[in-house]
């Protein structure tokens, strides 16, 4: 029996890390048989990121279909993001129905500024960390940690750490077999240990 992949669809803004989406993408792309990827921007079209690079949205905001799975990485245009209560009601609607909510950087800054991680254990970049924390209250803030999950919310540290947090995506959600061909394919060495945070220590955060 063959299963339909499931979707990936990832949000982009103006002033997105780059690594923070391709990191994960490039391991996801490596299981097309059980993963789709998508891209969404503020309408179909090139998007710009924080290193000038442009990737073309599939669709905007306004018309893309609700998710299964979404990704909304970090970036200088987070700072803006968070004020920005259009794209947050957008997002608060958007993802209502989504099974997994994952984000790498400070795009949980933006998670948290939606109230989507209301009640949830997460993290973020520590070199930003205590700036996303501001965004809410409401969050158990993890200073030290490579990523978090906490039921059907996924967020990672500053940027290469979404590329962990995807394996241990890819990991819970086809198992480890498959996470391994991933990461064999894509010949690299995998953090597995999501405790593992040794910039926590460089930027101050306590045991």
């Amino acid at each position: 029996m063959t299963d339909k992949p499931r979707r990936i669809s990832v949000v982009l803004f103006d002033g997105f890390e780059l690594l923070d989406v391709f990191g994960p993408v490039e391991l996801f792309s490596l299981a097309p048989s059980r993963l789709a990827i998508e891209f969404i921007g503020p309408q179909a079209g090139p998007v710009a990121s924080s290193q000038g690079v442009q990737v073309s949205a599939t669709t905007g905001y306004g018309t893309a279909e609700a998710p299964d799975i979404m990704l909304i990485p970090g970036g200088q245009g987070t700072r803006r993001l968070v004020n920005d209560e259009t794209f947050l009601s957008w997002l608060r609607a958007w993802v209502a129905r989504a099974s997994l909510v994952t984000s790498v950087c400070t795009g949980s800054a933006v998670l948290a500024a939606a109230g989507l991680l209301d009640g949830y254990r997460a993290t973020s970049n520590k070199a930003a960390f205590n700036w996303v924390r501001q965004q809410s209250d409401k969050v158990e803030w993890i200073a030290r940690a490579r990523w978090v999950e906490d039921r059907d919310r996924w967020t990672s540290s500053g940027i290469a750490a979404g590329i962990d947090m995807a394996a241990a995506l890819l990991a819970n959600l086809f198992g480890n077999d498959v996470a391994h061909e991933v990461t064999t394919r894509a010949e690299i060495e995998i953090h597995r240990d999501p405790t593992w945070d040794p910039f926590a220590t460089i930027h101050g955060f306590a045991e």
